[in-house]
């Protein structure tokens, strides 16, 4: 049974977002996003912007708290300073730019406030919802489709092709260099994370715990079967449909998608964790 485009289907605004994130995530998505729709260029530094002052530091975590500290700027061999967090989209999206080498993976993200909405969509993964307005991706072209009516269906494993052109490009991503530009703006995105309720939170540590989370999603084989009880198609087995949004996105992905994303969230785990303090 194919289903109307405005009907949504397991949580379906969410199926066709993050990772991004969630890796991206995706990675940020990351994971996690990192990226935008479209490659801009920083205007000319005037002279007033080149003696604006940096913006404020977001409070500070105690070093016993946190568990995968980041060095401040490691990777950063620029002299320009941060700019503020809601004036960080045209740098923020240059760097990215850079570090993708090309436009194939900005044309999946939204344009403005990303790192906020990549913040927010990480820490919402392992929770049953993820805020769709927030999140840090465009929809997914195509529609979903079930098979069978709503009492008994099943996945169809057509869907998983939906992903494959947004898989592929997530695989071609160098990640150490996204990292690299994800620590030089490592401050905006601790504060971003402070500004949603946690003051004494440490941003990374909470995307390392995203990432584990997501790495321990199930890979399943066979149909997954699905029950319509309300507007929404969910999973028919209720220990899948009682995980978290991030492991029930993997899942919906179908198993080659979700082996190449976890293997990308690897990567990502370990370019986050090997980021040792400067003394």
């Amino acid at each position: 049974m194919k289903q109307d485009p405005n009907d949504p289907m397991l949580d379906e605004p969410v199926m066709n977002k993050p990772l991004i994130g969630v890796a991206a995530a995706v990675v940020i998505a990351a994971v996690v996003g990192w990226y935008f729709w479209h490659s801009r260029s920083v205007p000319p530094t005037s002279a007033a912007t080149a003696v604006a002052p940096a913006p404020p530091a977001p409070p500070s975590v105690a070093e016993d708290q946190i568990a995968h500290p980041v060095p401040a700027a490691a990777a950063d061999t620029s002299t320009e300073p941060l700019p503020s967090l809601g004036e960080s989209d045209a740098a923020f999206n240059v760097a990215v730019a850079e570090a993708a080498g090309g436009s194939a993976l900005m044309r999946y993200l939204v344009p403005a406030d990303l790192i906020r909405h990549i913040v927010v969509t990480v820490d919402n993964m392992p929770r049953q919802k993820v805020a769709v307005d927030k999140r840090p991706t465009a929809p997914l072209a195509g529609t979903f489709i079930a098979q069978g009516d709503e009492l008994r269906a099943t996945l169809d494993p057509q869907n998983y092709k939906r992903y494959e052109p947004l898989v592929a490009v997530i695989q071609q991503v160098d990640m150490r260099r996204l990292v690299e530009v994800y620590l030089r703006f490592y401050p905006l995105f601790q504060q971003a994370y402070q500004d949603l309720g946690y003051p004494n939170g440490y941003f990374n540590d909470r995307l390392v715990q995203v990432i584990d989370d997501l790495l321990a999603t199930p890979q399943l084989s066979g149909q997954i079967d699905l029950v319509r009880p309300n507007v929404m198609y969910v999973f028919s087995d209720p220990t899948l449909e009682a995980r978290p949004a991030g492991q029930k996105l993997l899942i919906r992905m179908g198993p080659e998608n979700e082996a190449a994303v976890k293997a990308k969230l690897m990567e990502l785990r370990a370019a986050v964790t090997a980021a040792v303090p400067k003394h």
